[in-house]
């Protein structure tokens, strides 16, 4: 059938065309061709870095895409070999400037460095605390005898050692030297320095050898000391000194030492030295002191001090003009009265500035004011901050220091020291030395109760000086201190004294300025 043919001829296979190729694809006359499908990337195409086959190629690639001066030059001039050094010599150069510019930064940065700020003002200021002294211990009646009895032994010695004799009390004849010594322990003795080696002797002029014989001994080859045991008497060793004043000074003050300690702790008012007899004349500001604005304390060896403005004064003194007018002004009286020559060897008055809450260590900051002169005195007050943490080992109140505070006042760095040397002394001792504050239920230290705190103390204090004891590394500084520098303007000499004449009133006046210098440490980026 017709229809069948046609069925057959279109289900017969396509035909294929002459002149084509395999491969060739023939146009379809009425559909277009169909769309190709698109090519999968390959693995190495999907990565997100692109990895180079080698490191010249990599080179390559950062010198022609980077940003950094003179790098390209690199990959251009690869053709002259003398372009390519001169450009690869100046790009390692300015890299390794850059570096080393980081290195001084960071090193800078972690060194952690300060900046010092000085600002000058003029406000109002707190006047310090000012302690006077009289340098003249006092003979408490309580220990009088012992006293008098300790100079009469001193006397005898001198007269022993060096035929000399100085003092009122001799009674020749009554003691022998036998009787006084044995009323002391630790006597003062002269002890011959070992000689010199044989050839040493042997260069010796012949003026030195006609000396050599004579009977008196020079005192080059004697040491004046005395001896001092531990408890069970196994190590004893000599306190020497080349110098007999040093000696008998030092021998005297030790034993001075232990009669002081016998004085009960509640003594009677002092009213044979009051303020008048010793303090003639004060103001402040032209204003009258009164008996409110000063305290009063006794120092073993500078006798009874007055403390004026101190943190128990209700109205502390506030100074805001300078000048010779403004600040305070004293006349103070100096006598001799129960004078002690071998505790101390000047007349005159201690006098030492500091703050309220600070103690007065006499020995470590005051100055002396001779007799028969008017001294001006002027002051600056000075402010330290310092920072701590990594910038520097400080603290701020004590409270992160060893040492317990044995004064009661604000913590500083002698206070710390002091008390430091207390506590050692109480530990390896088993008393307290008697210049400086004691715990409760501890004894002061007396060779009646304690036989062999002497050697304790004087080999103590061969370690302290030293720093085995460890004060001066415990005891940091405060993070903020103020103190206050004395500057002496002017002696102006109104009498001279002869013979065995009392000295004339010593005149102070202190002048306190208004130049404040507070210095602050500020850290910079």
């Amino acid at each position: 059938m017709e229809g069948n043919k046609l069925e057959e001829q279109d289900s017969s296979p396509p035909q294929s065309t002459p002149g084509l190729m395999k491969g060739d694809k023939r146009e379809e006359q009425g559909l277009g061709p169909e769309p190709a499908a698109p090519q999968q990337p390959t693995a190495e195409e999907e990565a997100l870095i692109e990895f180079h086959r080698s490191y010249r190629e990599l080179f390559e690639f950062f010198c022609n895409n980077t940003t950094i001066h003179g790098a390209i030059r690199l990959v251009c001039s690869q053709h002259n070999r003398m372009k390519t050094a001169f450009w690869a010599v100046l790009w390692l150069c300015t890299f390794g400037m850059m570096y080393w510019q980081f290195g001084l930064l960071f090193g800078e940065y972690f060194s952690y460095p300060v900046s010092l700020n000085i600002n000058l003002n003029s406000d109002k200021l707190v006047f310090p605390a000012v302690t006077i002294c009289t340098l003249n211990p006092y003979r408490y009646p309580e220990i009088k005898e012992e006293l008098e009895e300790l100079d009469r032994i001193t006397e005898q010695t001198l007269f022993d050692l060096y035929k000399y004799s100085s003092f009122t009390t001799l009674v020749a004849g009554s003691r022998s030297r036998r009787d006084l010594r044995g009323t002391l322990p630790h006597p003062l003795q002269r002890l011959r320095v070992p000689p010199p080696p044989h050839g040493a002797r042997r260069a010796r002029s012949v003026a030195s050898s006609v000396r050599d014989n004579n009977p008196q001994v020079d005192w080059k080859d004697w040491k004046i000391g005395f001896q001092l045991c531990n408890q069970n008497k196994s190590d004893c060793f000599y306190q020497t000194y080349s110098s007999g004043v040093d000696a008998v000074r030092e021998w005297y003050r030790f034993h001075y030492i232990n009669i002081l300690s016998r004085l009960p702790e509640t003594l009677p008012s002092l009213e044979k030295d009051t303020l008048g007899n010793f303090i003639f004349a004060c103001r402040f500001n032209q204003v009258s002191c009164n008996q409110a604005n000063y305290s009063h304390f006794h120092h073993p060896m500078y006798g009874n001090c007055y403390t004026f403005n101190d943190k128990n004064n209700s109205n502390l003194w506030m100074s805001s003009m300078p000048g010779i007018n403004n600040g305070l002004s004293l006349m103070l009286r100096a006598e001799q009265n129960d004078f002690i020559p071998l505790l101390s060897t000047v007349t005159g008055a201690r006098v030492m500035v500091h703050g309220q809450d600070e103690p007065a260590f006499m020995d470590d900051g005051g100055f002396n004011l001779r007799p028969g002169v008017e001294t001006s005195i002027s002051m600056r007050k000075e402010t330290l901050d310092r920072l701590g943490g990594d910038y520097g080992d400080c603290t701020k109140n004590g409270s992160d220091v060893p040492v317990e505070n044995l004064y009661p006042s604000k913590y500083t760095q002698q206070v710390c020291i002091h008390s430091c040397f207390q506590e050692s002394m109480i530990k390896e001792c088993g008393c307290a030395y008697i210049f400086y504050p004691r715990p409760q239920n501890v004894e002061y230290c007396d060779y009646r109760k304690h036989s062999s705190w002497g050697y304790c103390y004087y080999k103590l204090q061969v370690d302290f000086s030293s720093d085995h004891l460890g004060c001066f590394t415990k005891c940091r500084k405060p993070c903020r201190n103020g103190s206050s520098r004395c500057y002496r303007d002017r002696t102006i000499t109104l009498s001279t004294t002869r013979g065995q004449s009392c000295p004339g009133p010593s005149h102070k006046k202190g002048i306190f300025g208004r130049e404040n210098r507070p210095r602050k440490r500020d850290r910079y980026g």
